[in-house]
């Protein structure tokens, strides 16, 4: 399905890229809320965001000061001249913030793993003109996050965003949420024109990783940012170690290198049609060795041999991944390479045994 889109624009904001939306995770005070939304404002900042309702993972903990904060976000509006950005979760959220003026609405990613929270969201805002942006859901599902784009489109909304926040993940190294770029990359090829920030608060965790991520979504063509901003981050009440402060944010920003995105050189153009050869030949090389794979797997059928043989699998990981490594290539990555080689491969060998 081909959605129905417009650009998301703002009087007031630069067109230019990259977009930034910043705010505290949370609105915990009033004071907290001005205080933080003036600073941001001093530095530019034309995009205020801040939770009003915070689902979170076990209860106990801060879910949010409710309705309360909406008119804090009202007086952001009226004493900086900021957009107001919250999330919504139910209907009943939808409606309150459209009484209340909010500006622009994100759907978080716990709401977007659920269709029916998602279906009950777009029939809350059905006639309405508003900025949606829907983050990625927990798990790394990119039809997932495309059904639920979807579902707010069909609700007559045209102003529509996606925001990458990375992927929930039951090993837990360096990330809180697994970047996995792969995926907002195939997102922005299926839907040239949906812009798409990053949220490297959720995707980093802690505060020392904002910066780097920062840059790298912007080296890969994101159109903006959506950064947790709070002007005490020590003294938050919800995920204290992955915010900063306005001067820490501006100064982040300040330093990020902003490349272009669609300049063509011929020099590049020659680049890439060497790209196209090596291309070509992997292609070759990958039929040729499915030719081997098919052969392999007659001989297997005619001596009664099962397809898979742990011992060369195992042979090939290890060899191919110490290889990839002495080539420059990450061995991780190397091994995934031949993983997907080895599943075609078994899956041609399994069609010739089956026959």
């Amino acid at each position: 399905m081909e959605l129905n889109l417009q650009p998301i624009e703002l009087e007031g904001v630069s067109k230019e890229h990259p977009l930034i939306i910043a705010g505290p995770c949370s609105a915990e005070t009033e004071e907290q809320v001005i205080s933080t939304a003036t600073q941001l404002a001093n530095k530019g900042i034309k995009i205020f965001r801040a939770g009003i309702w915070k689902p979170r993972t076990k209860p106990g903990g801060f879910e949010g000061i409710g309705v309360d904060g909406l008119a804090w976000m009202k007086r952001v509006k009226q004493e900086t001249g900021m957009y107001v950005a919250t999330e919504v979760a139910t209907a009943k959220h939808v409606y309150e913030c459209l009484k209340a003026g909010i500006d622009i609405l994100w759907i978080g990613a716990r709401t977007t793993a659920n269709p029916f929270a998602v279906q009950e969201i777009a029939d809350a805002l059905k006639g309405v003109d508003i900025p949606v942006y829907v983050k990625n859901p927990v798990n790394p599902d990119l039809e997932l996050w495309i059904g639920a784009l979807e579902r707010i489109n069909n609700a007559g909304l045209k102003r529509l965003g996606a925001i990458h926040r990375g992927f929930s993940s039951y090993d837990k190294k360096i990330y809180r949420n697994l970047p996995q770029w792969h995926i907002p990359i195939e997102l922005r090829r299926r839907i040239p024109n949906l812009p798409i920030l990053c949220d490297p608060s959720h995707i980093g965790g802690k505060r020392e990783l904002i910066a780097p991520l920062c840059q790298q979504a912007m080296d890969l063509g994101l159109d903006g940012l959506i950064v947790e901003s709070h002007c005490n981050p020590d003294c938050a009440w919800s995920d204290a170690a992955q915010q900063i402060t306005p001067d820490v944010l501006d100064y982040i920003l300040n330093l990020l290198v902003i490349r272009k995105g669609h300049q063509s050189t011929e020099s590049l153009h020659e680049l890439r049609l060497q790209i196209d050869a090596c291309d070509n030949e992997l292609m070759e090389i990958l039929a040729k060795r499915m030719r081997v794979c098919r052969e392999i797997g007659t001989f297997k059928k005619e001596h009664n041999m099962t397809v898979l043989q742990t011992g060369r699998y195992n042979e090939i990981l290890d060899k191919r991944g110490a290889q990839g490594t002495l080539c420059g290539m990450d061995a991780d990555f190397v091994k995934q390479v031949f993983e997907a080689i080895h599943e075609e491969s078994v899956r041609q060998q399994l069609e010739i045994i089956n026959k």
